[in-house]
């Protein structure tokens, strides 16, 4: 059973959008004061959440329109 490219794709999207949540979770606990943490790694998590958001939207996108970017077939 051989599962298509583009159908991973959209797995690797739903993983990166599940990894994106988690972060933004830990954001907002940071942010409440919840937990302690440095100021500095609160921008690195934000921008850890900017790229993966950024990586779930493209891969999503060429998933719906059926290209493959991940082996850079059409």
């Amino acid at each position: 059973m051989s599962v298509s490219a583009v159908n991973l794709q959209m797995l690797a999207a739903g993983g990166f959008f599940l990894a994106a949540v988690g972060v933004s979770r830990l954001v907002v606990n940071i942010g409440s004061g919840k937990w302690k943490a440095h100021p500095g790694f609160v921008i690195y998590l934000r921008v850890l959440l900017g790229f993966l958001l950024a990586g779930a939207i493209a891969l999503s996108y060429y998933a719906f329109a059926g290209v493959d970017v991940i082996s850079g077939r059409l």
